[in-house]
């Protein structure tokens, strides 16, 4: 009996209804992992499905699913922000809790391992948490998106193209990225935290992950005690340059899990 796929719906931010996928292996689950995507990706994303499948493949339930405005999830993506991003992300681990059992695990790639470090001490039975080349802020976001599209400050939204695609960003969504108090969270998060970064990351440079796992100076308070990074080199960004950069980060996934669990 190999493992099974299901296509689940719940109520997200602002009553969306947003779309998930569950992958769960062919017996009992040992736990429950939720994967929160990146910030206009969906959890299509070919990294994602790889490393959400062999998490089943090895026992483990997860849920990856689309945030608001994104993928088969309903919204309107301009409206969106990180605060909404929290609140999809609390209510995937909501429906985790009613219809199976409460999540364990949150593991995130890029902006949506910023949300799972984010909330990871406001779920009480989540036991850790993974970011896969994550920042370690919000303001570089707002800053970023400035420089694509001046006029989102000046008039108050602007279309902005990435991967190909285009999206209209509104000046609120800059203001909460701007209002986020992340690196403080990161401070005092005392859970367990995983980090996969690359040092050749084209989009995030390798100084996130120090700030993630607390080795710099600024965060040097005893939290890196709790923290480990494990570094993937030559990977890029979307972990699309190898196909073992996914079946490395599954396989410790799931035997860091295995050791907290």
């Amino acid at each position: 009996m190999q493992r099974t796929t299901r296509r689940v719906q719940f109520l997200g931010h602002a009553d969306n209804e947003l779309a998930g996928i569950l992958e769960l292996p062919a017996n009992e689950p040992q736990g429950f992992l939720l994967f929160s995507h990146c910030f206009t990706c969906t959890k299509d994303l070919k990294a994602i499905v790889r490393i959400s499948r062999i998490l089943a493949d090895r026992g483990w339930g997860v849920l990856r699913y689309d945030l608001s405005g994104l993928g088969n999830s309903q919204g309107d993506f301009s409206q969106t922000n990180f605060t909404t991003n929290r609140e999809d992300l609390r209510a995937a681990s909501t429906f985790l809790a009613k219809e199976f059992e409460p999540v364990h695990f949150l593991v995130g790639h890029s902006f949506g391992g910023a949300a799972s470090l984010s909330m990871a001490s406001e779920l009480e039975s989540v036991l850790g948490a993974v970011a896969i080349a994550a920042p370690s802020d919000t303001v570089h976001l707002a800053t970023l998106l400035l420089k694509m599209a001046p006029e989102i400050e000046s008039v108050g939204s602007g279309q902005v193209t990435i991967g190909g695609k285009t999206y209209t960003i509104l000046r609120q969504m800059l203001t909460d990225f701007r209002a986020q108090e992340h690196p403080k969270k990161l401070q005092t998060l005392t859970k367990p935290v995983l980090v996969f970064h690359s040092p050749t990351d084209e989009t995030l440079g390798f100084h996130h992950a120090i700030i993630n796992c607390g080795l710099d100076a600024a965060s040097a308070s005893g939290v890196a005690r709790n923290r480990s990074l494990i570094s993937l080199p030559n990977c890029n960004h979307l972990l699309t340059t190898r196909d073992e950069d996914c079946v490395l980060v599954g396989e410790m996934i799931d035997v860091w899990c295995r050791r907290l669990r």
